[in-house]
């Protein structure tokens, strides 16, 4: 198992900011299980390797 202090984690915005699509977007992709993430609160938070993972997939592999 993952030890979680190795684990960073990064807000929608980020996520958003990064993959260079709207908050909407990075919701759709969680809401579908593209993009694993975890809730806390009322926000969620996403890993960075789960960001990374996503945005270096092959684009037939997407959607």
């Amino acid at each position: 198992m993952a030890d979680l202090s190795d684990v960073r984690f990064l807000t929608v915005a980020e996520v958003a900011q990064i993959m260079r699509v709207s908050n909407m977007t990075v919701y759709r992709l969680v809401h579908a299980g593209e993009l694993p993430a975890v809730r806390f609160g009322r926000s969620y938070r996403v890993p960075e390797s789960a960001v990374t993972a996503l945005v270096q997939r092959p684009a037939a592999d997407v959607g």
